[in-house]
């Protein structure tokens, strides 16, 4: 075979996006660029500032509503003994 034989069996007109993807070059760029901008607004709603802080906001709410089960059950101890002394002082 001759290099000019060759040459003519070579398909040129698709491009590499064309062979491998069955994509235009134009739509794959346009399809790329739409992963990648929503890859990084996930990146950002899901690890961003505004999520740490609602994280921790979370964490601390937590933390005050540990403390306050704690505080209202020694309230309620306190009280309960209160009462039952009152009950105790009422049927004698």
């Amino acid at each position: 075979m001759d290099n000019e034989e060759l040459y003519d069996e070579i398909d040129t007109t698709e491009s590499i996006t064309q062979r491998y993807l069955g994509l235009s070059s134009r739509r794959f760029l346009f399809l790329f660029s739409i992963v990648v901008v929503l890859g990084i607004y996930l990146g950002i709603l899901l690890y961003g500032t505004s999520s740490l802080e609602v994280l921790f906001g979370l964490q601390e709410y937590g933390n005050y509503l540990e403390n306050e089960i704690v505080r209202l059950k020694l309230e309620n101890a306190d009280l309960q003994r209160e009462y039952f002394e009152l009950k105790e002082i009422s049927a004698q």
